[in-house]
């Protein structure tokens, strides 16, 4: 992709503008603590004050907004915290430059390295350094800055109470996971009537599983729907696959695949039935003939086999799900809803030594957040620099600009620049209006800047553009109440802002970290990963047992975290202005494809693990180590650009017959891995050579064709 798409491609994924369900009550909560820190400060300590503690509590509250699955209070105490302590370091030099730039250097570098421990941390890292720009130029001496950083806090403080004073649809973040990951089941029913080999994105179980992790605490507050669900809709998947496969399961045509696609739309249409259930705290009542279908006598007339069991045990998942789902009338849990088996969310203490060691595994040229943390801290440097030289006053604004634009991938970078500024133009533009037509005072400023804050809260999900317009005026209209007038603000914040996007961009464009070339080895992970899972699978029933091991269990969470991985990379690397590098966008969806098989049909094996009393299958160890064995050696060989080959394992699984293999499911399924890589090596021998006319990056999974 040349550099003119890749700008246009960008520039249209910044200014796009989503339709998501607004959630106009927490927006007013926060709003609601953003008003009462500014009115207590305005009427107690004067405007600058107010100036502060309006900083902290407006960070605060976006902090709440994060997707993070951390109670909300936590969010914002955790910054208003972290912005004290930096706007009070930031104080204590900021009267001279060399030493504030100094420590405004280090402080961005580990904001920068700060994304190593996610997103969230990311952002509040980075809105810290980005405040702190601003209100170091508030006060005149120590003492000030301890009070400027103590109303800070406080209005951090004041937002964490509101949230636990304040309750609004409890649990509904934990809920909304749940039910998606229902009706993604349910949809994947649907999905197998017409192709019984349809793949399923395993996000929304990843998604309701680390919703599910929480405290000893929140464990005995959790409402009992949200118990058990998530565990059986796991289980269900793999059921819903082999009943649908013609190789495990049913005919193509037929009574039994007439049967199939009954019960394959009686278990979606429970799932959807205790999605609802889920997402809404209250009983929704199954439909009767979808009970009927499950339950009718004559299932095991039609069905026979590998095929019967699994509409039994359908049967009675569901059973269980519709369950587990129904909002009961204590609605919460006691001490005995805490189990062993509750998954611990660590305390922010706890997850500290884990931070730190990820942070210095980061530190290394090639690692993204190493050199995003040296670009945005060369960036903010250079910006302050620039904005202090230049003759227009209030410098901090392109160095702010640029450290809330830049992201640690280039989509995000070029997207989030462009939209700042656009949305600083329109933003500045109407609050310029305002303030001329209406010259408010500091109370009017204050109120108008309240009202902003209301609107970035309720906007921040439909996309950066609209929700930096009202960050836009916000500032001015806050500025504004400390006694600035907006001719000494707007003027210098567009210029400014420009020219810290300008920066962003460059700095990207000058030190890089491109996504496209490690496509291959996100590729040869996810490889790895399968392999991993096939052989515990196949293992399984050599050696059965009444449970399957838990290497099983984290080999499957292997395979979901290496297929994200996979999936991240290749959407970052969609519009990227570089060459595929070895993997065009063809071999890439046909490379995804064949591994995505490989996954299903490993999957659709474990859905038939033989329990203890079941005869053990030598062969099956032999199929379990020459799979694992053939697919570390196939994922080296596609981090090194060659094709992989499996003759050792095809001429094993080849030599197979009914008698030396009894099981099917074995049996089928161990030809169908083979045919699966085959697909991958074919897939890959394509990518290996040069396109013709293919210099564009592979598509993102959005863009790839639905299977």
């Amino acid at each position: 992709m040349s550099w003119f798409r890749a700008l246009k491609a960008t520039a249209r994924a910044g200014l796009a503008v989503e339709r998501p369900k607004l959630e106009p009550f927490v927006a007013l909560r926060g709003a609601a603590g953003l008003a009462l820190v500014v009115g207590v400060s305005l009427a107690l300590f004067g405007p600058l004050v107010a100036v502060s503690s309006a900083f902290g509590a407006f960070q605060a509250a976006i902090a709440t907004f994060q997707r993070s699955w951390r109670p909300r209070p936590t969010l914002a105490l955790a910054s208003g915290a972290t912005l004290a302590v930096s706007t009070f370091l930031g104080y204590l030099t900021g009267a001279h430059i060399l030493l504030f730039l100094a420590l405004l250097v280090v402080w961005t570098f580990a904001a920068g390295m700060a994304w190593s421990a996610g997103p969230t941390t990311g952002i509040i890292a980075s809105s810290n350094v980005a405040i702190m720009l601003v209100t170091v130029t508030l006060p005149t001496s120590v003492a000030q800055a301890a009070g400027h950083a103590a109303v800070i806090l406080a209005g951090g403080v004041v937002q964490a109470a509101l949230v636990v004073l304040v309750p609004i649809r409890r649990w509904g973040a934990q809920r909304d996971a749940l039910a998606d990951a229902l009706a993604a089941v349910a949809d994947y029913a649907r999905r197998l009537r017409h192709d019984p080999l349809a793949l399923f994105d395993p996000a929304p179980l990843m998604t309701a599983r680390s919703a599910a992790a929480v405290s000893r605490r929140q464990a005995r507050r959790r409402p009992a729907e949200l118990h058990g669900a998530r565990g059986l809709a796991e289980r269900i998947r793999p059921v819903l696959a082999s009943l649908a496969d013609p190789a495990v399961g049913v005919p193509p045509d037929g009574p039994q695949r007439a049967r199939v696609d009954e019960l394959l739309a009686a278990a979606a249409t429970v799932l959807d039935t205790a999605a609802r259930a889920v997402r809404h705290g209250r009983p929704a009542p199954v439909p009767a003939g979808a009970l009927a279908a499950l339950r009718t006598p004559d299932t095991g007339a039609v069905l026979t086999g590998p095929a019967r069991r699994a509409a039994v045990r359908l049967a009675a998942l569901l059973d269980d799900v519709v369950e587990a789902a129904t909002p009961t009338d204590r609605g919460e849990v006691g001490d005995a809803g805490v189990t062993d088996d509750v998954r611990q969310r660590p305390t922010l203490l706890q997850l500290a030594p884990g931070a730190l060691r990820r942070a210095r595994g980061e530190l290394r040229p090639a690692s993204p957040v190493f050199r995003h943390a040296v670009r945005v801290s060369a960036v903010t440097a250079v910006g302050y620099a620039i904005g202090v030289l230049l003759p227009l006053g209030h410098g901090y604004w392109a160095p702010m600009a640029a450290v809330m634009a830049m992201r640690p991938d280039f989509t995000q970078t070029y997207g989030r620049s462009v939209a700042r500024f656009c949305g600083t133009l329109v933003g500045v533009a109407v609050a310029t209006g305002v303030v001329q037509g209406a010259h408010p005072g500091p109370w009017g400023s204050a109120a108008l800047a309240v009202v902003c804050a209301f609107g970035m809260y309720l906007l921040m999900r439909t996309g950066y553009v609209a929700a930096q317009a009202c960050v836009a005026a916000y500032v001015v209209f806050l500025l504004g109440t400390g006694g600035q007038e907006w001719t000494q603000t707007v003027p210098e914040r567009v210029v400014l802002t420009l020219l810290g996007g300008v920066l962003a961009m460059v700095s990207y464009a000058v030190y890089p970290a491109w996504e496209t070339p490690r496509l291959r080895t996100r590729l040869a992970d996810w490889l790895a990963a399968d392999g991993r899972y096939a052989a515990c699978v196949a293992a399984h029933y050599a050696h059965p047992r009444d449970r399957p091991p838990a290497e099983v269990r984290e080999a499957l969470l292997g395979t979901r975290d290496a297929r994200v991985a996979w999936q991240d990379t290749l959407e970052r690397a969609a519009h990227e202005p570089v060459r595929h590098r070895g993997l065009s966008r063809a071999a890439a969806t046909d490379a995804e494809h064949a591994l995505g098989q490989f996954g299903r049909v490993a999957m659709l094996m474990e859905a038939h693990l033989p329990d203890r009393h079941t005869t053990p299958l030598p062969v099956a160890a032999d199929l379990a180590e020459e799979l694992r064995r053939a697919t570390e050696q196939g994922a080296k060989a596609v981090r090194e650009r060659r094709t992989p080959r499996w003759d050792a394992l095809r001429a094993s699984v080849a030599g197979w017959d009914r008698e030396s293999v009894p099981d099917p499911v074995v049996r089928n399924g161990a030809r169908l891995l083979v045919a699966a890589l085959e697909e991958l090596s074919e897939a890959l021998a394509d990518g290996d050579r040069p396109p013709a006319e293919d210099p564009a990056p592979p598509l993102s999974p959005s863009a790839a064709p639905r299977r």
